[in-house]
């Protein structure tokens, strides 16, 4: 009798997961990973900045998931399965200890994506899992109860197949000739392109509590706001890429944002000004620097409100001063388009999350054919969690083969 096959398109994160659990399980089990490209775990390589960002340290699958404008309903229950403890407990095991940063984040002790490569290959490697790289699939189609898969004109059969893609535009189109609806991608995670040389040249500069808002949309998020040479990053700007991707795509991403630098509102820093008006009569403006701004960013502030930096705080009007706690609270710039978030790339979009049943992450029009990743219409903000998505779908899909093959 001949051993069970699995079949395993894309070489990344989800992939390597499911092949290292189900090798680990089933000794009997051929399983061999396609890879399209030259290299394997390309993003596991470059995420966090070449660190890794296995997970975030975040328990309970009520906060968890939301920190996903895709897939926050559908990953509920998979996230009490396996969840970021269950990442944690499964490296530990195989030789990988994991830290927690201050925001949460969570990276190998060694700081380095090697060590989670190193983990992954070395486990295939045992169980002779076979990875195949330069192989682009084709086509893919069922026959009978096998899956045949085609890779350079040489046809591949395999009981069972994992989808593992990311976001791969050939692969959706393959998926969508087998009946599978695609929601299309658009980018998620993403800066803001803002054309204001002033406030460029202020780039390296953070403010930790800022708000944004985009003007015409519901959307609004808060969080560090990093100022750079082409306009605006950090945790605030690129959770609003997130979650508001689709309609900044849309809007071709140019649209108006309006910022709150120090999270406080008109009225409560109209009042402070004017306090400092009395308190601080005879001192020049740009001597007095408020709410712990950085220095060369209140000068800014200043200049934007039409007020000189030596000008003395008894001689500020009271125009200056609305027009400053108006540029402290709600304060407009005009994004003209968008960067890459360093050399991550996230997508919305891909599989339609209605066609996966999500007790098993297997497609719902088809038999054995299984999906996990970025290849869903799933998405997370950053800080671990696209990674921790990816682990959860791989383990619940794992365990449902290894359901079918204990019974064989």
């Amino acid at each position: 009798m001949s051993k069970p096959t699995v079949l395993i398109i894309g070489g990344g994160a989800a992939g390597f997961f499911a092949a290292c659990l189900l090798a680990e399980k089933h000794k009997n089990l051929n399983i061999t990973i396609l890879e399209k490209d030259k290299e394997v775990l390309k993003k596991v390589r470059i995420s966090g900045g070449g660190r890794c960002n296995v997970t975030h340290a975040c328990y309970e699958p009520s906060d968890l998931v939301k920190f996903y404008p895709r897939g926050e309903k559908e990953l509920y229950a998979p996230f009490f399965q396996f969840q970021p403890k269950d990442t944690i407990d499964w490296f530990s095991q195989n030789g990988v200890a994991l830290k927690t940063e201050a925001d949460g984040r969570m990276f190998p002790i060694t700081d380095s994506s090697e060590t989670i490569i190193d983990c992954f290959t070395k486990i295939c490697k045992k169980h002779h899992v076979d990875i195949k790289l330069s192989c682009r699939v084709t086509s893919i189609r069922k026959a009978n109860s096998k899956w045949e898969v085609t890779v350079s004109e040489k046809t591949m059969l395999s009981d069972y197949l994992i989808i593992t893609a990311g976001s791969s535009p050939s692969i959706w189109t393959i998926l969508g000739s087998l009946g599978h609806s695609i929601v299309p991608p658009v980018p998620s995670l993403f800066t803001f392109k803002v054309n204001d040389r002033e406030l460029n040249e202020l780039a390296g500069i953070s403010l930790p509590t800022v708000s944004v808002k985009i003007r015409g949309l519901k959307h609004s998020t808060f969080g560090p706001v990093l100022i750079t040479h082409w306009g605006l990053s950090g945790p605030a700007i690129l959770k609003m890429s997130a979650w508001a991707s689709v309609e900044l795509h849309e809007l071709k991403y140019e649209f108006n944002i309006e910022i709150n630098w120090i999270s406080n509102n008109y009225d409560n820093v109209l009042s402070d000004l004017k306090q400092t008006k009395e308190t601080e009569a005879k001192k020049q403006m740009g001597n007095v620097v408020m709410y712990k701004i950085p220095y060369r960013f209140w000068i800014y502030l200043l200049n934007t409100s039409c007020i000189q930096p030596t000008q003395q705080w008894a001689n500020i009007t009271k125009k200056q001063t609305q027009d400053l706690a108006a540029n402290l609270t709600r304060f407009p710039l005009s994004v003209k388009g968008k960067s890459t978030n360093k050399d991550e790339f996230v997508t919305a979009g891909g599989i339609s999350l209605k066609e996966i049943n999500f007790k098993s992450f297997q497609s719902k029009i088809h038999e054995n054919l299984y999906f996990a990743g970025e290849v869903l219409n799933i998405d997370g903000l950053t800080g671990g969690f696209n990674f921790q998505s990816a682990w959860t779908g791989a383990y619940i899909l794992s365990k449902d083969i290894s359901s079918k093959l204990s019974i064989l």
